[in-house]
């Protein structure tokens, strides 16, 4: 029988009554005390648009925003749109954290500008894609490649959005060492320090030796929130590519095993440990049902041969090529090219609404190859590449709606 926890009849009433007066957590970033790098007139905040709002109506126009929708979640080798996308997971994310924030007296304008931005680093294929080009770029540089550390490039360095740091310190800190229990948010930074520490991390290549906790409690709630969305989510997704007969497969815990049930309980016992506190908790027991959940989906679902055959045999030497290939290009300066063409066109164009001195052209070529590619949709991938080498013997198998 499914097993749905609810808020406790004593904190429920608490909150209700605190709602009537218009509490708000002592602990919540106020709109105040938003940073940014620019004082533009642009970013003066309205009533119709606080500050936070601006962030994130400016990464939903993002043209990289626009990507999400053809990117890989988890699973990639499937014509099937009822599965879920990157697009649909940020939104997920975001939903998820305003409900919770929203109780907790949390800015929710700031929890969704975070859940909606905290991907627009990643790749084509999903964490697959991303382990490859950070190995195509290490080489290359000895700098590390990591979604969340590429989304701060997207947001603040290749198109200078004049984002909030409390939105780009929750984008940047949304992943980074093991999920923990508690969260304390970290001391607040200013610029200085969050580009030194951005720094260090492309030298990071564990990933562990730079400590990466948000200094807001909402960045702290979308980080919790990225695994309660995806828990239970990918499970539902394993069902439709057919990796699993069905939910029943899953270990029955204290949080349940089906989506639903993930969410709601951890939801509930998020609130009923966190409500009025400088920090967000889950009691001991749900944290280790939630880690056994995430466990049983790596060894059922993302280690699945069928999910990692493709990626070590078509994947990885695709983008292989696909590296060298553009990386010539920019080095050569080709402009008939389709990185300049399709890709530092756009980024140039936005630039000079913002009035960049510097042309974005003469960045690095790697790094203007991992811009490039990290851009790709998984569509756009595998019509460039074959577009770039039509005698390939790589080619992508894809299970569509009637393949058995």
């Amino acid at each position: 029988m499914p097993h749905y926890e609810v808020i406790s009849p004593a904190l429920e009433q608490e909150i209700e009554e605190n709602r009537r007066r218009g509490w708000r957590s002592p602990y919540a970033c106020p709109d105040a005390a938003v940073i940014r790098r620019a004082k533009r007139q642009s970013d003066v905040p309205t009533m119709l648009r606080p500050p936070f709002s601006k962030d994130a109506d400016k990464i939903l126009n993002s043209a990289f925003y626009n990507r999400y929708a053809d990117k890989t979640q988890v699973f990639s080798f499937y014509r099937n749109d009822d599965i879920s996308r990157r697009a649909l997971h940020v939104q997920l994310v975001s939903r998820i954290a305003r409900n919770i924030g929203s109780v907790l007296g949390l800015n929710t304008d700031l929890i969704e500008a975070i859940a909606i931005g905290h991907d627009m680093g990643h790749t084509p294929f999903g964490h697959a894609g991303e382990s490859a080009l950070h190995a195509l770029y290490h080489k290359h540089t000895g700098r590390c490649f990591r979604h969340n550390l590429h989304g701060i490039r997207v947001l603040d360095a290749m198109v200078p959005y004049n984002i909030s740091l409390q939105t780009l310190d929750g984008i940047l800190c949304h992943n980074g060492e093991l999920p923990q229990a508690e969260y304390h948010p970290a001391l607040t930074l200013d610029f200085a320090a969050f580009d030194e520490r951005t720094r260090r991390c492309y030298l990071d290549e564990t990933g562990k030796d730079v400590p990466l906790i948000p200094f807001t409690l909402e960045g702290c709630l979308v980080r919790l929130c990225d695994m309660i969305a995806y828990i239970g989510k990918d499970r539902q997704d394993a069902v439709k590519a057919r990796l699993v007969a069905s939910e029943d497969v899953f270990s029955a815990t204290l949080i349940g095993k089906t989506n639903a049930e993930v969410i709601n309980n951890l939801e509930v016992n998020l609130i009923e440990n966190s409500y009025g506190k400088p920090y967000l908790r889950l009691d001991e027991e749900h944290f280790r049902a939630m880690k056994q959940c995430k466990e049983e989906n790596y060894r059922k679902l993302y280690f699945d041969e069928k999910v990692q055959g493709q990626v070590r045999d078509s994947i990885i030497p695709m983008m292989e090529q696909l590296y060298e290939a553009i990386r010539k290009d920019a080095v050569t300066q080709d402009a008939s090219s389709a990185l300049y063409r399709h890709h530092i066109a756009i980024v140039e164009e936005k630039r000079r609404w913002y009035r960049t001195e510097i042309p974005y052209a003469a960045s690095d070529p790697d790094d203007l190859t991992v811009d490039f590619i990290a851009a790709m949709t998984d569509d756009y991938f595998v019509d460039y590449y074959r577009q770039r080498f039509p005698e390939s013997k790589y080619k992508i198998q894809y299970t569509g709606y009637f393949d058995v």
